[in-house]
C-alpha cells in the first residue's frame, strides 16, 4: 500500500470502460468512477497492516466491482446498487479491513480470496 500515512484520495476516471488496479496503484483512499464499466481491483500483493482500513469508492451507472484479497482480509460493502454482494467472508481470523462503497444503478460486488 503506497503512502499509508497520506490521507489524500487517488482518483481513476473513465467514461466508457473499466478500471484495473493492483499493487502500487492502491492508496489508503481510492476512488474509481465511470459511466459504463466496472472495477477489477487486486489487493492480494498489498501489505495492509492489521487494524488498518483501506477505503475504495466505486461510482458508475453500469458496472460492478471484482475485488481480490488475501484470506485474512475483512471486506465491508456499503452503498446503493442494483446487484448483490458475493463474499464468503474472511477465512482467517483477525486481519485488516477493506471498505468498498459501491454506488451505481447496475452492478454488484464480488470478492475472491486467494
Amino acid at each position: 500500500m503506497t503512502n499509508p500515512g497520506n490521507d489524500t484520495t487517488d482518483v481513476h476516471i473513465s467514461l466508457i470502460g473499466g478500471t484495473r488496479l493492483e499493487g502500487a496503484e492502491i492508496h489508503t483512499r481510492t476512488l474509481t468512477a465511470s459511466l459504463v464499466g466496472g472495477a477489477d481491483i487486486d489487493l492480494t500483493d498489498v501489505d495492509i497492516p492489521d487494524g488498518a482500513e483501506l477505503r475504495i469508492t466505486k461510482l458508475s451507472l453500469v458496472g460492478g466491482v471484482h475485488l481480490r484479497v488475501r484470506p485474512d482480509v475483512r471486506v465491508k460493502v456499503t452503498g446503493i446498487r442494483l446487484g448483490g454482494v458475493s463474499d464468503d467472508g474472511p477465512t482467517v481470523a483477525g486481519g485488516p479491513t477493506v471498505h468498498v462503497a459501491a454506488w451505481g444503478l447496475v452492478g454488484g460486488v464480488r470478492v475472491s480470496r486467494d
